[in-house]
């Protein structure tokens, strides 16, 4: 079974002999490729949608490992007491936020957190801060041309509150690997659309502003790195 390079990122963070619960399965990739290998202790699988599950049932089999399977949003259909990794991946920011949020134990600080948002990624970090949550580490990676973050988060932190130019970086960011290249490319695409604004004539004044913040703030987090 092969990973996508993003998948294959992922899997490299999960801890040997973690329980893991993969939300958004899929077809089992990820699961069932780290009980392969014996990475893996334990995985549960879950998913919103049926024909996926049917599918991760039918490579598990294939594969001769054991992969339990829940048709349930988020971690609805997962106790805290099944897992210590969560992997949440290929949705957007907002999505990963209220699958956290609705399954409160994943603040306990007990387990680990990877998370890999599609979008909103700003609006995910300054969930996660205000919530608690304590960003421990950014990997990124590279699929094709694009860009991917994936966060290593871990509850039981200090609830703090920042505007959302602020979580357009993180420490943990700045201290990853190329991270030099994946700044410019936001600082190309935030600048375009402060540009955009910039040039309209219904742009309200506060957006503005916020948009003007978000490009100084990845501008000096880039010359911090030089």
């Amino acid at each position: 079974m092969i990973l996508t390079p993003r998948l294959a990122c992922i899997a490299a963070l999960v801890p040997q002999g973690a329980r893991l619960a993969d939300v958004g399965t899929d077809h089992g990739k990820l699961p069932i490729t780290l009980l392969i290998e014996g990475r893996i202790a334990h995985a549960i699988g879950s998913d919103l949608r049926e024909g996926p599950l049917d599918h991760a049932a039918r490579n598990a089999e294939e594969h001769g490992v054991i992969l339990p399977l829940r048709f349930a949003a988020g971690l609805d259909g997962i106790s805290p007491e099944e897992c210590d990794t969560v992997t949440i991946a290929g949705m957007g920011g907002q999505t990963i936020a209220e699958i956290l949020q609705n399954a409160p134990w994943t603040a306990d600080g007990d387990h680990l957190l990877l998370l890999q948002p599609m979008t909103m990624i700003y609006e995910l970090r300054q969930w996660l801060w205000a919530h608690g949550y304590a960003i421990e580490r950014e990997t990124l990676c590279r699929e094709d041309r694009r860009h991917y973050v994936i966060l290593s988060v871990r509850g039981g932190a200090k609830e703090c509150l920042y505007p959302r130019e602020k979580c357009a970086v993180s420490p943990a960011l700045i201290a990853a690997p190329d991270a030099g290249a994946y700044l410019r490319r936001l600082i190309e695409r935030e600048t375009r659309a402060l540009n955009g604004m910039e040039r309209s004539e219904n742009t309200d004044i506060a957006r503005l502003r916020s948009q003007q913040a978000l490009v100084r703030e990845l501008t000096a987090a880039l010359e911090g790195l030089k």
